[in-house]
């Protein structure tokens, strides 16, 4: 038997969390709304494992010198390594590479699953999380980008974001990569500072242009004291790159670039990048994907070409998006910030492609579960009340016969459709009231030697008596009112629970409507 001091402690590892009650509920509820959206677009479900041999997840996690670090890997018994997977794409091109020949092409599928990623935890960073994603694999058009960014508008409004607080920012890894070429980054000996720059520009939101600058040069200290190394581009080079990308005319140092609308930016990088092939293809690209959403009805309000998106994940080949929710929050000193980004994806034409040797196009989205449902929880889109409980039925009498005599009113009630249990605890009276009310219970049924004599029983309706209850001071008062609790014949229980429970009027199970 085990002694206090060898016992273990009951405690959860750091960056993990224990979710239960109307988070789930709301959760649930969410997942319901989003799946909507996308089986409304002809998207399917696929279901991939948490588990994949660790060559086939690829080196393309962001913000890791050595990738590989921000796995949670393993060996089997047949010395094969295995990780967790950190997203739900790589699966999926495994997916489809393993099963190329009896899927349809294009491969339309959504996935929702928990993603793990072996990093240092913090505030609003967890070592598991859970996405959603949709993807369409073999559609080498750009169409099928704007389409995925209609979809991601559509998908915040039907959960709840009002239009105008959220735009889906698209820009497109050719032009960024292009930019790049033109001012001496190109070619494979520069790739780790082409990574430097791409995740630098990728912190404008967080940074502003001055700490973007900084870490186009030599670096930044930041508020702790940490210094980030830069990219040690020279002032001609960091110029190009705030002109080009930080969207607008460079202003001083210290301050954000000016505005400037999405097809005088397009225009701008024509003109400037006209000898460049590659930033003229992904300019191309942008024009035909801001054009199909003008035409479907989607304006820049909803879907705006901006050249800050860079989005953190190396294997983004083409057209990338980032949906942001522009509402105001307060950052941990108490500043006005935008809320930010809550889902995000683009175009991998290299994934499947590492498995079958030939270009397989693709593209797809992918939404932040929690962060999404926490910004819902911001502006009070998600209901704050637990999920109703059951309908408890109270144990007056232990003997065999009234146990069963208990069992069947649950049996009853379930067989109608009525959430219900009966107590299985060993408490008395109440023990069991204090039960039901941590379940959150509508209602208690109450069946003693007496009420089983006359063929009835007492049901108590939580909700309404503690209303009542709470106008009477008086313990006597209480005891003698006994507060919405009512008799009714064995006979007519079911139809007593269901008038309970249309009182209740219960809100919808999580997000508000």
């Amino acid at each position: 038997m085990s002694t206090q001091s060898n016992k273990p402690k009951a405690r959860l590892p750091r960056g993990l969390v224990d979710r239960h009650g109307a988070e789930l509920t709301a959760t649930r509820a969410m997942l319901d709304k989003i799946r909507a959206v996308y089986e409304l677009y002809g998207f399917d479900a696929l279901e991939t494992p948490a588990i994949e041999y660790t060559d086939a997840l690829g080196k393309f996690l962001p913000d890791q010198d050595r990738p590989n670090e921000g796995v949670f890997s393993f060996q089997d018994d047949d010395e094969q390594w295995l990780s967790l997977r950190y997203d739900l794409t790589a699966p999926l091109a495994r997916h489809v590479a393993e099963h190329f020949d009896a899927l349809p092409k294009p491969f339309r599928s959504y996935r929702a699953g928990f993603v793990f990623r072996n990093e240092k935890p913090g505030p609003g960073r967890f070592r598991q999380f859970m996405q959603f994603d949709a993807d369409t694999v073999g559609a080498p058009s750009v169409s099928a980008d704007a389409e995925i960014c209609m979809m991601a508008a559509d998908t915040l409004e039907a959960v709840g974001i009002a239009r105008g607080d959220y735009v889906i920012k698209v820009n497109n890894r050719k032009v960024l990569d292009g930019v790049l070429e033109a001012i001496g980054l190109g070619g494979d000996e520069n790739a780790g500072r082409r990574l430097t720059v791409l995740r630098a520009i990728d912190k404008l939101d967080k940074l502003g242009v001055l700490g973007v600058t900084q870490l186009l040069g030599e670096g930044r200290l930041d508020d702790s004291g940490d210094f980030t190394k830069g990219a040690r581009l020279d002032a001609p080079q960091i110029l190009t790159i705030r002109k080009t990308m930080l969207r607008g005319t460079p202003k001083p140092m210290n301050e954000d670039p000016v505005t400037i609308s999405e097809t005088s930016w397009l225009d701008q990088l024509e003109r400037d990048f006209a000898d460049n092939e590659t930033a003229s293809a992904g300019v191309r690209e942008l024009r035909q994907i801001a054009q199909l959403c003008r035409a479907a009805g989607y304006g820049e309000d909803r879907i705006l070409i901006d050249p800050s998106v860079v989005r953190g994940l190396e294997y983004y080949t083409g057209p990338v998006y980032e949906a942001e929710l522009t509402f105001e929050v307060k950052d941990e000193h108490g500043r006005p910030v935008r809320f930010g980004s809550v889902a995000g994806g683009g175009r991998y034409d290299g994934l499947v492609a590492r498995f079958r040797g030939e270009a397989v196009p693709a593209t797809g989205f992918s939404i932040g579960v929690s962060r999404l449902l926490h910004a819902l929880a911001h502006l009070g889109k998600m209901d704050a009340e637990p999920e109703i409980g059951p309908v408890v039925v109270l144990v007056m009498d232990k003997q065999p016969e009234r146990i069963a005599d208990y069992m069947k009113m649950v049996s009853d009630l379930r067989a109608n459709g009525i959430r219900a249990e009966m107590y299985l605890g060993g408490g008395g009276m109440k023990a069991q009231m204090k039960y039901a009310d941590k379940r959150n219970a509508p209602a208690v049924i109450i069946q003693g030697s007496n009420e089983k004599d006359a063929g009835e029983v007492q049901v108590k309706d939580l909700v309404e008596g503690a209303k009542i209850a709470a106008g009477i001071a008086d313990n006597a008062e209480y005891r003698a009112a006994r507060p919405a609790q009512f008799a009714v014949k064995e006979a007519e229980l079911v139809e007593a629970i269901r008038g309970v429970l249309e009182r209740r009027a219960a809100p919808s199970l999580g997000l508000a409507d």
